[in-house]
């Protein structure tokens, strides 16, 4: 199910006010102790946000940053969706590949990234 635009609206706040979101999708953190997050890719970075304990729907505060220039995959599809960064392995809905695909793209391959004829949807 995609990002809503009131929890993106949420993730925004907490970004610099030059930044722009590129991509959303939320996670989950193997062998943690906050397991639901957020993962924002924006023009500027990467960054990871915890979710409420209550709902997973709720962002709550940065757990971590990386830089924008950080390939997230390949994404193991073997079996339950999963990538590794940094040590630190996120499993993701299967809706969500070709999202952390699309993220790496503009990393590994900007010349073969189409540009979005929507963007302000």
């Amino acid at each position: 199910m995609p990002v809503s635009a009131n929890i993106r609206e949420r993730l925004r706040s907490h970004l610099d006010p030059d930044d722009e979101i590129r991509y959303v999708f939320p996670a989950d953190v193997l062998m943690s102790a906050k397991p639901s997050v957020f993962v924002v890719v924006s023009q500027k970075a990467i960054t990871v946000f915890s979710t409420s304990f209550r709902s997973r729907k709720v962002p709550r505060s940065i757990l971590t940053q990386f830089p924008r220039m950080t390939v997230l995959g390949p994404v193991d599809t073997a079996s339950t969706p999963h990538f590794v960064v940094a040590g630190i392995t996120y499993e993701i809905d299967e809706e969500y590949v070709a999202v952390v695909n699309a993220a790496d793209a503009e990393i590994t391959s900007p010349q073969d990234f189409p540009h979005d004829p929507l963007p302000n949807l």
